[in-house]
């Protein structure tokens, strides 16, 4: 991908993301909690899955 684009995407999703969170503050934590509720299940897993393969 060109620089050039690449840098015009990221300023898109930068304008998208400050937008989302000026019009509904409520609506994009919530977002971001149920992201980082999905990472953080997703990374105890695996925690999970190694520990069993350990023991």
């Amino acid at each position: 991908m060109p620089a050039k684009l690449k840098t015009i995407l990221i300023v898109l999703v930068a304008i998208f993301l400050t937008y989302a969170v000026v019009r509904d503050p409520e609506r994009a934590a919530a977002v971001v909690k149920s992201i980082w509720d999905l990472l953080y299940n997703t990374l105890e897993g695996f925690g999970r899955f190694f520990a069993t393969l350990a023991s």
